[in-house]
């Protein structure tokens, strides 16, 4: 598991907390980002990184939807545990649009995330899903 200071690793929890608050809630992103905030109660934390990953989901998420459809065809995301689909959501904005992150340290961030997270399977569901992800989508390493 990553360290509790990881400001990368906390950015990306953060970024989770903020888009599962306003995509399923009826609070604005401003308000999501200091209540998850607040709640994951985190000093060190690459707020560049989460405004990057949250914003660059808001931005493609109709295409990242796509994507993971495209990559998980017998999972609807309607059938998608919702943890796991946000968590798909940001592993697939930095693999295919954000572009600035290896693609090894964006699966295993993803299945970090879904770890802690998720339920007992998320993880492997995560890992699976984003393999397919780069096969399909063609992800070149960006090390």
């Amino acid at each position: 598991m990553k360290s509790k200071t990881d400001p990368r690793h906390a950015a990306r929890k953060l970024a989770l907390a903020s888009i599962f608050c306003w995509l399923f809630s009826e609070q604005n992103k401003e308000e999501c980002q200091i209540l998850s905030k607040e709640l994951l109660e985190h000093n060190e934390t690459d707020i560049r990184l989460t405004d990057f990953i949250v914003e660059g989901v808001k931005t493609h998420l109709d295409e990242i939807d796509k994507i993971i459809e495209e990559s998980a065809p017998e999972w609807p995301l309607d059938k998608i545990s919702k943890v796991d689909l946000v968590v798909l959501r940001i592993a697939v904005f930095e693999l295919v649009f954000g572009q600035k992150t290896p693609v090894k340290v964006a699966i295993d961030e993803s299945v970090e995330l879904a770890k802690e997270f998720g339920n007992d399977t998320s993880h492997k569901f995560v890992n699976g899903v984003l393999g397919t992800v780069v096969e399909l989508a063609g992800v070149k390493n960006n090390e």
